[in-house]
């Protein structure tokens, strides 16, 4: 028994000195919510959240959670994002600054810089930060030289890289090393006297290394070594490929991909095989049933369980409002109104507006829109969706407020922005009565560059809609299933 209590002590201190705290405060987001999310891949740039704060009436917060390794999170408050980098049983103290007043709102989220109120010499962030700002020095001084004297530039370059690694050399943390070796590696691209070839690089840098999947330097070197990779193909290799996802086949694919000499580690081949797929998604080149299949496959049965939550990952976000697929379900709730999910809708066709009221544009809209409404409004459902903000002007989110249908303001921090990928307004989705995409986006009021508007979409519908409703000239023409 006392093994036992000794084990779940020594279990309960491991978890313990892997969590990290992120303090600090935010003067422009009292009452709001600041979040810190985890990047699970680099190749679809899929987030997850895993801490959110309250910020205090007197601007501070505070959050915990556990990260076993030194990575990336994305520190965000209301429609704001930036970043910073931890490290197991770290605490910080940071500032979440607002969005720069020059810089326009972005549906997508606006970028701020976290600053750090302190920092140890010993940090993570401490010593990137300074590793950057060499770097970005070297760069500075010496890049303008590859045009003119580009046996200087090579020996510059040299010189430095010889430089970084006798500084960083003593450093224990493995994160550094490698976030710095890739960021050096990417300078080897700037093309110039003594540059490495293809499979120079990939022997000095890629072969040694382990794969770092969550350091975000290693990750961003490996998309640009390996993308285009299956143009880059050997014609029989290429053909081998094709005929694998004809197939539908992973093993064969992967057989193909082996010919490529800088594609020997079998846990990078897996890898490049799944980005170079999802890649290929949208080309005529290959079909996408057959690329799904395989994405499929590596997800729920790779050997390598990063490259299977990648897979997964990069499926979701190809198959995410395409045309056929399930709408991503949501909520609408908004006081004096009853709160909606999208099976609220089933049954009928569904015209979601998305709708920023400071942007003129959206406002421009509004009329045509409501013609729109009137000609078809009995055949398809509307609802306006704006995001909530405390900068919304009054005088249009009033007028938007009028809309004869169903209008919601909603919280920055609601899925439906991310889930429905909404990153220009004004912004419209079409979903059939059974919850599948028709359309995202879909076409709006006013003609795009072709000349085409949504009218032409929604008669399709009425006449659709009015052929199966009509009257049967003979009862037993099968109409109606009689």
């Amino acid at each position: 028994m006392n093994k036992l209590i000794l084990f779940f002590l020594l279990l309960s201190g491991t978890v313990s000195a892997q969590s990290v705290t992120i303090s600090g405060i935010a003067p422009s987001y009292v009452g709001k919510d600041i979040e810190v999310y985890e990047i699970e891949d680099y190749f679809s740039n899929t987030e997850r959240l895993i801490a959110s704060s309250t910020v205090d009436s007197d601007s501070t917060f505070s959050v915990k959670f556990s990260s076993p390794i030194t990575r990336k999170v994305v520190v965000k408050g209301m429609n704001n994002k930036g970043f910073m980098y931890v490290q197991p049983n770290a605490k910080y103290n940071i500032f979440v600054p607002e969005k720069d007043k020059f810089d326009p709102y972005k549906p997508t989220g606006n970028s701020i810089e976290i600053g750090f109120l302190s920092l140890d010499s010993t940090d993570i962030n401490y010593k990137i930060l300074g590793f950057q700002r060499w770097m970005d020095r070297f760069i500075g001084l010496n890049f303008h030289l590859r045009s003119y004297d580009n046996v200087l530039f090579s020996e510059r370059l040299e010189t430095f890289k010889t430089n970084v690694e006798k500084a960083y050399a003593p450093d224990t943390s493995q994160f550094l090393k490698t976030y710095i070796r890739f960021s050096v590696a990417g300078l080897d691209n700037i093309e110039h006297g003594a540059a490495r070839n293809r499979y120079e690089k990939h022997d000095f840098y890629i072969k040694p290394s382990k794969v770092a999947y969550q350091n975000d330097a290693y990750m961003a070197y490996i998309a640009d070594f390996y993308q285009e990779m299956i143009p880059r193909l050997s014609s029989k290799a290429n053909q081998e490929v094709y005929m694998g996802v004809l197939k539908s086949s992973p093993t064969e694919v992967m057989r193909a991909l082996g010919n490529e000499y800088t594609l020997i580690n079998v846990r990078i081949r897996e890898m490049i095989m799944i980005k170079a797929l999802a890649d290929e998604y949208h080309s005529t080149d290959f079909p996408k049933t057959n690329i799904l299949t395989i994405l499929d496959s590596v997800a729920n049965g790779s050997l390598f369980k990063a490259n299977a939550v990648i897979a997964k990952n990069l499926r979701n976000r190809l198959t995410q409002l395409v045309p056929g697929a399930k709408a991503p379900d949501f909520v609408l709730a908004q006081q004096g109104l009853s709160t909606k999910t999208l099976y609220s809708f089933n049954g009928k066709y569904l015209y979601m507006h998305f709708i920023d009221p400071n942007n003129q544009q959206s406002i421009k809209e509004l009329d045509l829109l409501k013609a729109v409404y009137d000609k078809y409004g009995d055949y398809i459902q509307f609802v306006t969706i704006y995001r909530d903000r405390d900068d919304i002007k009054e005088a249009p989110l009033e007028k938007v407020q009028q809309l004869p249908w169903d209008v919601y303001g909603i919280a920055t921090g609601n899925s439906l922005w991310k889930n429905y990928r909404i990153e220009a307004f004004p912004h419209y989705v079409l979903i059939d009565a059974t919850g599948n995409i028709v359309a995202s986006p879909a076409l709006g009021p006013t003609p795009n560059g072709q000349y085409e508007t949504i009218d032409k979409t929604f008669f399709a519908i009425k006449k659709l809609i009015d052929h199966e409703n009509r009257e049967p000239d003979n009862p037993y023409d099968g109409i109606r299933g009689q």
